[in-house]
């Protein structure tokens, strides 16, 4: 007797042979082969076994509500809504795959002129095998997507942290516990230093940063990782018209928890706020000194006119028969009335308010310095000196008082040769401001001695001179000061000693006429 189970009829086949398809198909699903390649597989299996025109399993596509056909014979298939699938030759399973309401996929086998016809448990056994495998492909492959989608989320965002940090107008590194360095922007790429950052970042701030001793910056990191505490300072570097001020602040953070995981430095040009508030600082100090000298000048004189005009009197009632010692004690006396009395007028002239715009012409920059050095070229001191001149072409004329500009060149250059006393060379040069185009500046730059920081801060101050006793009075510069004041324009210096000085004039550019 054959047994029925393993009988091939005409209406399907054998339940050994179903069962034993189901076995190699769940075999083919588990094999370790990349998906594609495994669901090709079962499509082949089913298409020989079954004798079909062609084999499809549809999945879903990930991260996506599409589905696209792994089929044998393989057939180019747009992927497509299964709802949008068009309708099947007669006689066409489809088996919807679904688990837990969601639809993961579709079987469909298309009948061929040979097919030996699949039972509807068959059918069911094979949706059982290959439902559970498209689900678990499904949510791997949609987690793969879902990383892939939010590692690409984390470095978009992290590059736009980095144009933040590498747009910042300030150079800024981070180091961690371990002194080395993480974070180094394009400010401190292109700063004075000029390291790129593949070059700088997890080396040793140390290595790096040479300015400072190691020591001290070994120092002042673990203050802050043992304090917590902001750390700021000011440093200067470079000389005379390269020096350049900067604020370094030191931050404390914390990248998880409360432990101290790394510090922000951020190094500031302040250069410009630097400057402009030394000027306002010399400002409202020269005002004082001006308002407290111009009292006590009225006060002085008085006395010296009374001791010129007691002088006058007693050589008038002098006879020609007075000892000359005497006269020449009188003529002492005279004179250093005299010398006083012109101290006194020129802080006077100093301190006392002037009227805004008098006896201002339009005259060229060129010319008014051109006219100092013809008044001065015949100066004894003069003659010892090479003198440059540096004149820019096309320069606008400006609104000044002719004579007290001259004033301000010639009191400039006597000092520039007051310094080269054995000898040297005196440039003069005009030309634009770079950093302003509405400002003339003009130069008077010597080769002398030069001056220490310390006198260069008080050099515009009353009766400060830094010449030899009896060789000034110390108020040339200031006098000059209180030109540049009223003229709407500033005076500045820089000087290192050995090296010389160099004074500016900088005027603003108004043309001839001008209110």
């Amino acid at each position: 007797m054959t047994d029925p189970a393993s009988t091939v009829t005409a209406t399907g086949m054998s339940a050994a042979t179903g069962l034993d398809l189901v076995a190699r198909a769940a075999r083919a699903l588990n094999t370790g082969l990349p998906p594609e390649a495994a669901l090709r597989a079962v499509t082949r299996l089913l298409h020989e076994a079954l004798q079909s025109a062609s084999v499809s399993i549809w999945r879903r596509e990930a991260n996506a509500m599409t589905f696209h056909a792994v089929a044998t014979p393989p057939a180019d298939r747009a992927a497509v809504s299964l709802e949008d699938l068009p309708p099947p030759p007669p006689g066409t399973a489809r088996l919807n795959l679904a688990q837990g309401g969601i639809r993961l996929g579709l079987l469909e086998i298309v009948p061929g002129g040979s097919m030996i016809p699949a039972s509807a448990e068959l059918l069911a056994l094979l949706a059982d095998v290959i439902t559970p495998y498209l689900d678990a492909i499904s949510l791997s492959e949609d987690l793969a997507h879902e990383v892939a989608s939010r590692s690409r989320e984390i470095d978009e965002q992290r590059r736009f942290t980095g144009l933040i940090i590498d747009s910042l107008p300030v150079g800024m590194y981070v180091i961690d516990r371990e002194y080395r360095i993480q974070i180094w922007n394009r400010k401190r790429e292109t700063g004075t230093q000029g390291l790129r950052r593949d070059e700088v970042v997890g080396r040793p701030v140390f290595e790096v940063l040479t300015r400072q001793p190691a020591g001290q910056l070994r120092a002042e990191f673990d203050r802050i990782f043992r304090t917590g505490e902001v750390q700021q300072a000011e440093i200067e570097t470079g000389n005379g018209a390269d020096r350049r001020f900067f604020r370094i602040t030191k931050i404390p953070m914390r990248l998880d928890g409360d432990l101290i995981s790394h510090i922000i430095t951020i190094g500031e040009d302040v250069t410009d706020s630097h400057r402009i508030q030394q000027q306002i600082l010399q400002s409202e100090k020269l005002a004082a000194i001006g308002q407290l000298a111009a009292g006590v000048m009225h006060e002085i004189n008085n006395p010296l006119a009374t001791i010129g005009a007691c002088v006058a009197a007693i050589e008038g009632r002098l006879g020609t028969t007075v000892e000359a010692q005497v006269r020449e004690y009188l003529q002492v006396i005279e004179r250093e009335v005299e010398r006083c009395t012109k101290i006194v007028d020129g802080l006077l002239d100093f301190s006392r308010p002037r009227a805004s715009g008098r006896h201002k012409v339009g005259v060229g920059l060129n010319e008014l310095v051109e006219e100092t050095l013809f008044l001065l070229k015949h100066h004894q001191r003069f003659r010892r000196l090479q003198v440059v001149r540096e004149f820019a072409d096309g320069l606008p004329a400006v609104q000044v008082d002719r004579e007290q500009l001259i004033q301000v060149f010639m009191s400039l250059m006597l000092n520039a040769v007051d310094a080269m006393e054995h000898g040297g060379s005196l440039t003069v040069r005009t030309r634009r401001n770079t950093t302003r185009a509405d400002e003339l500046v003009a130069e008077v730059q010597d080769t002398g001695v030069g001056m220490v920081r310390s006198e260069l801060t008080k050099i515009f101050e009353p009766f400060y001179t830094t010449k030899p006793p009896g060789r000034g009075t110390g108020l040339g510069l200031s006098i000059c000061y209180g030109i540049m004041q009223e003229h709407g324009g500033r005076i500045e210096a820089d000087s290192e000693p050995g090296r010389g000085s160099v004074f500016r004039v900088v005027l603003p550019l108004r043309m001839a006429g001008a209110p």
